[in-house]
């Protein structure tokens, strides 16, 4: 009896590692996969330079808003339904968006496709947690589950190229729909629903849309300083209004909501507080390095989108090398250094890549540089996660996981527009330059990325002191083994 159980049992774990990783891989491959798309997508839609943005921002913005909401409602709904339904919210928004006839329905159905991504991310985390219950084969899953995100981000880049040069940038989207609606099916039938008997039944979900229409209207706002200028009053609103959805945000989660998504007690440590702070900046300072470098490779170089993939895969494979040695060699010097070396190399790198030029050359100026800020960032992000997840108490620490990945998200999207925002204002400036010449339009683009790249660097210095003031120089030796997984997809 007992041998036929477990006959019968392990096909079931076998599928839902399947089902749970194939989902997430769909999710982290769909941010990588549209970045060597964006100059197609630009001229099918007719989208200015800041309005590009807008495309990676769509996404991320709801994904980091409703990411805490998303597992939240996983454990009162059942994991399994909330997983299904974030499925066919994100197949059917793939499919809006590749049927999309302009700018306005391509950016709203990424908005949607980025609530689906942050319902299926955290549920497919917990259904894994919840169904592997002996303690190496759970750590074995998890640990699957978290590569995803490298091998997402690294075939996305190559699938991108390969899929918009051969078909078009639409059916980047559209091959989310097979994908998605045949997991969902065999997840309803293979996948056990639960849902935890300890959560609180509240959704705060005044929390999750405080949060994300602020972070939206702070960067419309920046975005619109672009053609409008500081002074522009509907600016002015825009970044104010943003401005206090946060504070109201912060209100929300510190005296009003019963179970709130994000509890500010959290911040009560130094370290946590600092080691988010320093995800939020790696986050900003990284996030627009691939949107810049799409948009320069193919609008100035003129590569094709398979030549750009190709050009981006040794970056996305350096990302996975740096993934598997940081989280190995943390537990041996400490978080602190192993952030603030990986800081300092990931600074070097993106003010390197402000060399580029109209016309640059490949080994020196873009692969060299490229490859240093790429290996470096999981030296950031892993040491960064696994100081944002010590000192926690033990049923707390996948909270302070999911802060740290919305702390990244939110300075992703925030830095993207700030850093758009000037690229573009400085192209501007160039073209309206007296002695432009006859390359002006490419030269100002340049203008522009070089900027971008000198204030991103900037931006992961900053980093740095954030580290050297706020993280102690400890070796945090408990937390490593539970979290590296988690960290290294981020």
């Amino acid at each position: 009896m007992t041998h036929a159980l477990k006959q019968h049992a392990k096909p079931h774990l076998t599928a839902t590692l399947i089902l749970a990783c194939l989902a997430q891989f769909m999710v982290i491959l769909d941010v990588s996969v549209v970045n060597v798309a964006l100059p197609s997508m630009k001229h099918a839609l007719n989208f200015t330079e800041s309005g590009l943005q807008w495309v990676v921002n769509g996404y991320t913005v709801t994904f980091a808003g409703f990411l805490l909401l998303g597992g939240r409602a996983a454990d009162l709904l059942g994991r399994r339904r909330v997983f299904v339904a974030g499925l066919v919210l994100f197949s059917l928004s793939s499919l809006a968006g590749g049927l999309a006839d302009s700018r306005t329905i391509l950016i709203a159905a990424r908005l949607a496709q980025g609530l689906g991504g942050a319902v299926v991310a955290p549920a497919s985390l917990s259904i894994l947690t919840s169904t592997f219950t002996e303690p190496r084969e759970r750590n074995r899953a998890v640990g699957i589950w978290g590569a995803m995100g490298g091998a997402g981000g690294a075939a996305g880049v190559l699938a991108g190229g390969v899929i918009t040069d051969l078909l078009s940038w639409r059916w980047i989207l559209f091959i989310n729909l097979p994908i998605g609606l045949a997991t969902a099916y065999y997840s309803q039938r293979m996948l056990v629903d639960g849902r935890s008997r300890q959560a609180t039944r509240n959704f705060d979900f005044a929390g999750a849309l405080a949060a994300t229409l602020g972070l939206s209207s702070v960067v419309y706002g920046i975005v619109r300083t672009d053609t409008s200028g500081w002074g522009n009053p509907i600016t002015l609103v825009a970044i104010a209004l943003g401005v206090g959805l946060m504070a109201l945000f912060l209100l929300i989660e510190g005296r009003i909501a019963t179970a709130p998504l994000m509890p500010l007690r959290l911040f009560h440590s130094r370290q946590l507080s600092a080691a988010n702070a320093v995800i939020g900046l790696v986050g900003a300072a990284t996030f627009a390095m691939w949107f810049f470098l799409s948009l320069y490779l193919q609008e100035v170089l003129g590569y094709s989108p398979i030549k750009t993939g190709l050009v981006f895969l040794p970056m996305t494979l350096a990302i996975v090398a740096g993934s598997t040695i940081a989280s190995r060699v943390t537990i041996r010097f400490g978080a602190k250094r192993l952030l603030v070396a990986g800081m300092t190399a990931l600074a070097i790198g993106l003010v390197s890549l402000s060399d580029i030029g109209v016309h640059s050359n490949y080994l020196g100026q873009l692969l060299v540089p490229g490859l240093l800020a790429s290996f470096a960032m999981p030296f950031a992000f892993i040491p960064g996660t696994i100081s944002a997840t010590a000192g926690v108490e033990a049923h707390e620490a996948g909270l302070a996981s999911a802060v740290a990945n919305t702390a990244r998200l939110f300075g992703g999207a925030l830095g993207l527009a700030i850093l758009a925002t000037i690229a573009s204002s400085r192209s501007d400036a160039l073209l309206r330059h007296p002695g432009a010449g006859a390359h002006a339009a490419s030269a100002a683009l340049v203008g522009g990325f070089q900027l971008a790249f000198v204030v991103a660097g900037g931006i992961a210095a900053a980093g740095i002191l954030v580290a050297l003031v706020g993280m102690p120089s400890i070796r945090s030796r408990e937390a490593i083994p539970s979290q590296v997984a988690v960290a290294a997809e981020m």
